[in-house]
């Protein structure tokens, strides 16, 4: 068994170690009066700070979950450490000889297994970084310099090779007095026919640090041909590496991310480089697995969830992209931060951008550009054609339960209002309304409301298009428009002459009721009112596509008009009313687009989509002041 660390030697290290600087190396700070500092507590979650540190005392106390105690109480609780780890790994760092008790100092035998595997991946990756160089390693060198990155900037990530051979770095460990079971516990090495071997072997090698600064894992890229492993192999799990709990090149990002409170998640090792070779020295990745919720945790306490901090996502335009932001706003609701996501031109990902347009380009790429709540909800709208009734209501149903799960209520109602615009629905109210109601439902335990199954069990429809056939509301003769609709095809249907040839030039969707849309359409393949044969109503019942619309025909051919006096007056009042109210529904339906299309728009489309409007509303008002003679 190990000796027992010498007491004042543990004295000497809690001495040495100021508690704040420790501290600081995991979250975000701040003055709390006093001398004293505060904090996002990183052993329960909250809002607002009551992790408070005392560095004149040593101190820390949450007074939310009541953790407390010194440095080392503190290390051992982050990090899920031995008292003896600890004091080891502290002692490390302040450059302090550690004397033990009991037998002695075996520092090859006695030392915690934390300390030892870690201390195992930093041997690794100093002899990764000096492989670098050796001959074997100019493809990898190729590799960097083609993505914009020198010796510099390889020595400053640490980036290594790993030998091609079976076992370079197993025997050079094993020179240096870890054991095999370290080698296969720590994930560097794994079981071969004749022992242990290379874990990673001839890949370019990035060593992966957790907030503390500690080599826990590595990631490594393929890099030729005849290597039938994925392009991108990291550590396994490991009593050290959980890869849903790092985040690469938080080591190097972490005392920006606390100053600006600004954090931007990039998808790659080499996007990481990018970033902070341009300037953008918040960026971080996760290493092979979705962001997630113990990211978020990591973030948050850095962050201190103030304000004005923002997190911006900067995933590939692609479909994988797409997906992957949609992942991270499941996890939205996590961040009291405001989160973005920013899509280079093309679809690049910062490290293509930084070699195609320079590090200008990177920095402007990560300004705070999309909220991810909106781009979220466009990726579920533009499924759907938005330019009809049902596209918009089945958009609707689906985006609602997204936007009724964010918990502030004020943000709630912003995000339903802007959620109106993008579906073009002008009563924003309505959309407020559905949204607040389902969120009722939500934390009641009822989901998304009676009948609907959540939206991430759904099946993703394909978007919606205009029916062959025309589709609406059914017959409803209470309805003006429909009473409107029936009496113009009387009107067709029994005196032609009195509405032609305007009623030629109306459309299919000039008639709202299906049944009706049907029969016009079959005057429509008659040939027309204008210039009615003898046999014209013969005709229009030869093309109805089956007997339900043919006896609508014949029914409306021998249906009264209602007026006593049927005259081209009374044609022309019910040609103006169908059409304008045609106009009306168009109109409505281009501001639903311009809603759409909003201040960020494309310019040219802009401008069409409002000279369209401004001519529906020439065209309405003149149908109102001159009636039949505008049409």
């Amino acid at each position: 068994m190990a000796g027992r660390i010498n007491d004042d030697d543990v004295k000497a290290v809690r001495d040495a170690v100021p508690i704040d600087a420790v501290v600081s190396e995991y979250l975000q700070l701040r003055s709390a009066g006093g001398g004293n500092l505060k904090g996002l507590c990183p052993f329960h979650d909250e809002k607002s700070p009551s992790f408070q540190v005392s560095p004149s005392k040593g101190l820390f106390h949450c007074f939310g979950c009541q953790e407390g105690g010194d440095t080392i109480a503190f290390v051992m609780k982050i990090d899920h450490l031995s008292f003896s780890e600890t004091v080891e790994r502290l002692a490390a760092k302040a450059g302090i000889t550690l004397r033990y008790e009991e037998g002695g100092y075996n520092p090859g035998h006695q030392r915690g297994e934390r300390v030892r595997l870690v201390e195992a991946h930093t041997v690794a990756a100093r002899f990764y970084a000096e492989q670098l160089g050796s001959p074997e390693a100019e493809i990898g060198r190729n590799f960097l310099a083609e993505r914009g990155f020198d010796q510099a900037a390889a020595e400053h990530f640490g980036v290594g090779y790993s030998p091609a051979g079976w076992d370079h770095l197993t025997r050079y460990l094993r020179g240096k007095g870890f054991s095999d079971r370290e080698l296969i516990l720590s994930g560097l090495s794994q079981d071969g026919r004749r022992g242990p071997i290379d874990r990673f072997r001839g890949r370019l090698m990035w060593p992966i640090k957790d907030v503390g600064g500690d080599v826990v894992g590595f990631g490594a890229r393929k890099l030729r041909e005849d290597d039938n492993g994925p392009k991108y192999l990291n550590t396994p799990e490991t009593p050290i590496y959980k890869k849903s709990q790092v985040l690469y090149g938080i080591d190097l990002a972490k005392k920006e991310i606390a100053k600006t409170s600004r954090a931007v998640v990039v998808e790659g090792y080499t996007d990481v480089m990018a970033c902070h070779l341009a300037g953008v020295t918040t960026a971080i990745a996760t290493c092979g697995t979705a962001f997630g919720g113990d990211h978020i945790k990591i973030l948050r306490r850095l962050l201190m969830d103030n304000g004005s901090a923002r997190v911006i996502f900067t995933f590939d335009g692609d479909a994988a992209g797409q997906k992957a932001a949609l992942r991270a706003f499941e996890d939205d609701q996590k961040f009291a931060a405001e989160t973005y996501i920013a899509i280079a031109p093309d679809g690049m990902d910062p490290c293509d951008l930084r070699l195609a347009k320079g590090d200008e380009a990177v920095a402007e790429l990560v300004q705070p550009r999309t909220p991810l709540f909106e781009f979220a909800l466009r990726q579920i709208v533009n499924r759907y054609d938005l330019e009809i009734p049902s596209g918009r209501a089945a958009a609707l149903d689906e985006a609602a339960p997204i936007v009724a799960r964010i918990k502030n209520v004020a943000s709630q109602h912003e995000v339903a209002v802007q959620l109106a615009g993008m579906l073009g629905i002008l009563d924003t109210q309505f959309v407020v309304r559905r949204v607040a109601q389902i969120a009722r439902w939500q934390r009641q335990g009822g989901g998304q409301g009676p009948g609907q199954e959540p939206a991430r069990h759904r099946q993703a429809p394909a978007p919606v298009r205009a029916p062959a056939a025309p589709a609406g509301p059914a017959l409803n003769l209470r309805s003006p428009a429909h009473r409107t609709e029936r009496e113009l095809l009387k009107l067709a249907l029994q005196y032609p002459a009195l509405v032609s040839p305007a009623f030629d030039a109306y459309g299919i969707d000039e008639f709202t009721a299906p049944p009706y849309a049907a029969v016009r359409r079959c005057i429509e393949d008659a040939g027309g009112a204008t210039g009615a044969p003898a046999d014209y109503l013969a005709a229009v019942r030869e093309a109805a596509p089956d007997d339900t619309v043919r006896a609508l025909v014949t029914e409306l051919a021998v249906e009264p008009i209602f007026a006593k006096t049927v005259d081209e007056a009374y044609a022309g009042d019910q040609l103006v009313t169908v059409r304008l109210r045609a106009v009306d529904r168009r109109i409505r339906d281009v501001q639903g687009t311009l809603a759409r299309l909003g201040a960020h728009g494309d310019p040219e489309r802009v401008a069409a989509v409002q000279n369209e409007l401004w001519v529906l509303t020439q065209y309405g008002q003149s149908l109102r002041n001159h009636g039949a003679a505008a049409l």
